[in-house]
């Protein structure tokens, strides 16, 4: 649906100017590309790519740039998934074993307690490396600072902890550069970009490009001024621009033909970067032992955080602290990327993920559900922080309930399926089987997209009217595709005596809308 992916639009770009009860916008400017069955369907850059002098000033105004479709950001920690990438492309090759320690092909890398860190566990964040530490201060020159990231002690026990690490990818990076004796950038161009056409991505943009390059921070320690052209992250930056966890500068349009290529399963176009195998490997959850930091061999996997209501097992992608942020959804063959200059002036100015979940949800709201039964469906509030209720009023007769249900939702927002022998006093959790699986307590579930079919046996009541309701309690953070309701049957111990789908009026909605499908 055209008016959800517009609706995505305007929800991001709503953020370029400041919302009620802040003193200024979240980011100036933004590019957002959406991606369906490999077809581009928005396209869309506005607001400003430079536009501040420093954190207090703007720059005279002939000297602010606008934000286009082709504009060029700084992809901040996205770039972990092209080093990740590049060390997948080494494994093929044979000079890389992911199980092998990483201290086997580089002997400094195990001091620290790290001799048993294997390359598997860098590519997923458990090898018990700390989150950061400051290169670009504590060490002279590039020289020190690698050495400094190879031989940093370890804070947790090795695959005892998922803890995301700028030091996993700029470990990785230094292993694939070695193995393959050519460097990281090079190694970037030759399997990734230059195979798949990414003609405005790389490290170091040349400076012939700067007027469609995004200004990011002002920084005043390290002394760098106004950074632009650059890459904004200290550490790789004092590496030379060029390292395992950030550097990589893109495009929306550059960035889809990454996400076409590894929905395709590592090919675009004529060109394979990746076997299918390498890529299931990367979009495959390794970290079962961490419920809620689902991560394959480079990418992120299952984050309602930013991927919205396109959250599932089987969508990936990755942030950059920077504003930039890439969905790939394998179940829809859709993709979002999202890039946004978000600490221009000032990474202080606040947080871009409301407009990342915005983002998502407007391509993910547009893919339209079908109805179960007929044209249209029952759907739950969306609001954050409300209860939503449709009840039914039962015939003396009933017995059982059957109906379809749609559920996409946080543990946090869980669907319960209420009953009433006292004509609304109270209300009971009501049993039922879900195709075949006994449910007996409130849920929230993600991930499937389909609709399942129920069905409750009802308690007796012999005195006061029986109700049924459908309710939800949702809390203050992030939506699914929702909770939906349709096709609701009501039997006697023969046959269906209440078609609510044939009458929808039967229905007392709070908080709930009949949506045409």
């Amino acid at each position: 649906d055209a008016a959800d992916l517009e609706q995505g639009w305007q929800s991001v770009m709503a953020h370029t100017e400041a919302l009620p009860g802040e003193d200024h916008a979240r980011f100036p400017g933004a590019v957002l590309l959406y991606a369906h069955q490999g077809r581009i369907v928005l396209h869309r850059g506005d607001g400003w790519a430079k536009r501040y002098a420093d954190a207090e000033s703007e720059l005279d105004r002939g000297d602010w740039l606008e934000t286009r479709t082709d504009t060029i950001h700084d992809m901040a920690s996205v770039s972990k998934l092209f080093t990740s990438i590049v060390v997948m492309q080494q494994v093929e090759a044979g000079r890389i074993d992911l199980n092998r320690t990483v201290a086997s092909y580089i002997p400094q890398f195990a001091e620290g307690g790290k001799e048993e860190v294997t390359v598997r566990m860098l590519l997923t964040h458990t090898s018990g490396f700390p989150s950061w530490i400051p290169l670009h201060s504590k060490y002279p020159d590039i020289e020190s600072r690698i050495e400094a990231a190879l031989v940093e002690p370890v804070q947790n026990d090795p695959g005892s902890t998922y803890l995301y690490s700028d030091l996993n990818l700029i470990c990785l990076a230094v292993l694939a550069e070695r193995q393959s004796g050519k460097g990281l950038a090079e190694l970037v161009a030759d399997g990734i970009t230059t195979p798949l056409g990414m003609v405005d991505t790389g490290y170091n943009p040349p400076e012939e490009k700067w007027d469609r390059v995004a200004a990011t921070e002002y920084q005043a320690d390290p002394d760098r001024g106004l950074v632009w052209g650059q890459v904004h992250d200290e550490n790789a930056w004092s590496l030379g621009g060029v390292a395992g966890h950030a550097g990589i500068f893109s495009t929306a349009k550059d960035m889809a033909a990454l996400a076409q290529a590894i929905l395709n399963g590592g090919w675009y176009g004529t060109e394979r970067i990746l076997s299918e195998e390498s890529v299931t490997a990367m979009i495959t959850n390794e970290n079962t032992d961490f419920p809620g930091d689902d991560h394959g061999l480079g990418f992120e996997i299952n984050q309602r955080w930013y991927m919205g209501g396109f959250a599932s097992p089987r969508t990936v992608g990755h942030t950059g602290f920077t504003g930039t942020s890439l969905v790939i959804d394998h179940p829809s063959n859709s993709f979002v990327v999202l890039l946004t200059n978000r600490v221009h002036p000032s990474r202080d100015w606040g947080s871009v993920n409301p407009a990342r979940l915005a983002a998502a949800n407007g391509l993910a709201d547009a893919l339209r559900i079908a109805a179960l039964e007929g044209k249209s469906y029952w759907q739950a509030s969306e609001e954050p922080e409300t209860e939503s209720t449709l009840t039914l009023e039962l015939p003396d007769e009933a017995s059982e309930v059957r109906f379809g249900l749609f559920l996409d939702v946080e543990s946090s927002d869980p669907f319960a399926l209420e009953t009433s022998v006292d004509d609304g006093e109270t209300w009971q959790f009501c049993p039922y089987t879900l195709d075949n699986e006994q449910i007996s307590e409130p849920i929230g579930r993600s991930g499937l997209r389909a609709w399942q079919r129920a069905r409750a046996t009802l308690p007796e009541a012999k005195k006061s009217p029986r109700q049924i309701r459908w309710a939800q309690e949702r809390d203050k953070l992030y939506e699914g595709r929702g909770l939906l309701v349709d096709a609701i049957h009501v039997r006697d111990d023969s046959r269906v005596i209440l078609d609510v789908e044939a009458d929808p009026s039967l229905l007392d909605a709070d908080g709930w809308t009949l949506t045409d499908a």
